[in-house]
């Protein structure tokens, strides 16, 4: 499953948003979860309301990390991926219904998109752990992919509680959580009685109401190129959330080969079709998140027939010999502006 790869265009993205007859708009900026985050808001407010939503958003996104890091040993997800029990392990509310609509997607994807894949993610260098410069051996490969298995993850969200059915299970929402925290701040907004804003978290979308002029929030999505950064579309968004996810920014080449972290957890190894970037607009950031993902791991034709057929709103772009190729689902098109370049 793929760390962020490919993603949305965000300095163009800012300036698209931002443009206009110069009405009020402020933007409140920070880090988290390893990425920057953005709150663009159409209006004014006073220096001290800033403040103090800036202060609300930073404590509502560490509170995400607290709960889903694999990198704060304290942290719900750390806790659960150390402990040698099989038994319900009690986490919070939000990290049950995080994992829960992870579950749903893992179902729905026929686990293309899986939670536990983190052991190979590992040992292909695209986590934690030192880079690797050479595919691993076949069988580091099969002992990984032992450990992997979304049904071999459960939750009880009614206690709320996870389960596992061996120990050495691992969960990472690292591909998922940036989508989560950007749900979190929008919830916030929500609460604030804030109704125009684009919460961008490394690179995935939540967005409400218009712009400063009044206008759908114009979005750019880019094109997957392996060096440099170009436009590919521009979507009119409105009360929605939109996620990209793609295999172009981290790969490592051996003897001629590309090697993708687009990893497949039925094969334990990178994908090798020809599907670069997925984008999916969806009600919520984290569902868009997750969506991508399996939709980029399943491919071109498998991905792109049960985006269809769930009436899932993707733009795929797929590699070819003269460049790319764009497909966009049915559930897309009502988006869709027409491309802004020539490739």
């Amino acid at each position: 499953m793929p760390r962020r790869g490919g993603r949305i265009l965000v300095t163009m993205l800012l300036m698209l948003a931002a443009c206009g007859g110069g009405a009020p708009t402020y933007e409140l900026t920070g880090r988290t979860m390893g990425t920057q985050f953005s709150v663009q808001i159409a209006g004014s407010t006073s220096g001290g309301e800033r403040a103090k939503l800036q202060q609300e958003i930073e404590g509502a996104l560490a509170t995400v990390e607290q709960q889903m890091s694999t990198y704060l040993l304290q942290s719900d997800i750390s806790k659960f991926n150390a402990s040698p029990s099989t038994g319900w392990i009690a986490v919070s509310a939000s990290t049950c219904h995080a994992v829960e609509v992870a579950e749903d997607v893992s179902e729905l994807s026929n686990g293309a998109f899986d939670v536990t894949v983190g052991p190979l993610v590992n040992l292909w260098g695209f986590g934690p752990d030192p880079v690797q410069v050479k595919p691993p051996p076949d069988s580091a490969i099969s002992a990984a992919l032992e450990r992997v298995g979304y049904r071999r993850l459960h939750t009880d969200c009614a206690q709320p509680a996870l389960r596992k059915d061996s120990p050495d299970v691992y969960v990472d929402l690292s591909a998922y959580a940036k989508g989560f925290g950007a749900d979190r701040v929008a919830e916030l907004l929500d609460f604030r009685g804030i109704r125009n804003y684009l919460v961008e978290i490394g690179g995935e979308l939540r967005l409400r109401g218009r712009d400063a002029d009044g206008e759908l929030w114009a979005v750019a999505i880019e094109a997957p190129a392996d060096n440099g950064r170009t436009l590919s579309r521009i979507v009119k968004l409105t009360d929605t959330a939109m996620a990209t996810s793609g295999d172009y920014r981290n790969f490592f080449e051996y003897e001629g080969r590309r090697y993708s972290h687009t990893i497949d957890p039925h094969t334990g190894r990178p994908t090798t079709h020809n599907l670069a970037s997925v984008t999916v607009i969806s009600e919520t950031a984290a569902l868009a998140d997750a969506m991508a993902t399996a939709l980029l791991v399943l491919g071109p034709d498998e991905g792109f027939d049960l985006a269809a057929r769930e009436q899932i709103a993707a733009y795929f772009q797929l590699r070819t010999g003269n460049g790319f190729e764009e497909r966009t689902t049915p559930a897309f098109r009502a988006f869709d502006e027409p491309p802004i370049i020539e490739r």
